[in-house]
């Protein structure tokens, strides 16, 4: 991990629905191939800073940067352009496809300007990311009929096929274990340390604490729309704050407890 580099910067973020502060004057870096989590109560904002880092949500104020490129004022499809790609809590497929169909769609789309033909799109680097995700013996199903962890986990490769594999690279995650079991959680999140490992970059939001402390290089906590927390999981779980109003006084990293 590169943690004295800085990948993304946000700085003074601040998002208003009419008279509602939702995000409020928040700033914080992740640094280059860092893997970082974005936690809080219910109603604490941190779906919407999320939705606005992504590209969602437009900002009422402040600046989103990656690697000194503006991202706010960008198109999805430039931020993609730029190293950026994103997951979403309900896994978001194309279902009439084939898994393999999904991943090489993904792998055509950041050179295309309309969807081409998939019969020109190389298929050993789809089965490449197929057979990394475990999803070989399922590359020929339609993607409605996976099971859901299985879409979940092809979604994480549709994300990263759209990442180039050079340059650099950030992975924004929206709860990526979001209804997951606890082994198909411990799976999944062992493929995003993988990645991170190769000098991806990582974003996330998360309910499921086993899928935060133990995962992540860093936690980020917001409560009433502002940053109540950052730093290590260790120094965060102790915080009295982030204990008081949202892990709980018997919070411990052995208790795998959600939220």
């Amino acid at each position: 991990m590169t943690a004295e580099r800085v990948g993304l910067q946000v700085t003074h973020l601040v998002k208003r629905f009419g008279g509602v502060h939702a995000v409020d004057d928040v700033s914080f870096s992740v640094s280059e191939g860092e893997c970082t989590a974005l936690i809080g109560p219910n109603g604490a904002g941190k779906s919407t800073l999320f939705a606005c880092i992504a590209g969602q949500h437009p900002l009422t104020a402040g600046e989103v940067h990656w690697h000194g490129i503006r991202l706010d004022h960008l198109a999805p499809a430039a931020r993609l352009r730029h190293g950026v790609s994103r997951t979403f809590q309900v896994a978001q497929t194309f279902e009439a496809l084939s898994v393999r169909q999904n991943v090489q769609l993904a792998l055509a789309a950041p050179a295309l300007s309309a969807w081409r033909a998939l019969a020109g799109v190389e298929v050993g680097a789809a089965d490449r990311i197929l057979e990394r995700l475990g999803l070989t013996p399922l590359a020929d199903e339609a993607a409605a009929d996976l099971p859901y962890g299985a879409r979940k986990r092809l979604e994480l490769g549709i994300a990263l096929a759209g990442l180039s594999a050079t340059g650099p690279r950030l992975l924004l995650l929206d709860e990526p274990a979001a209804g997951l079991a606890a082994a198909e959680r411990k799976e999944l999140m062992a493929l995003v340390r993988s990645l991170v490992t190769e000098g991806v970059t990582v974003l996330y939001t998360e309910h499921n604490m086993d899928a935060v402390f133990g995962v992540a290089d860093r936690v980020l906590v917001l409560i009433d729309g502002q940053l109540a927390a950052s730093g290590p999981p260790d120094a965060v779980a102790q915080d009295d704050r982030v204990r008081g109003r949202y892990l709980g006084h018997d919070f411990g990293f052995g208790s795998g407890g959600g939220a």
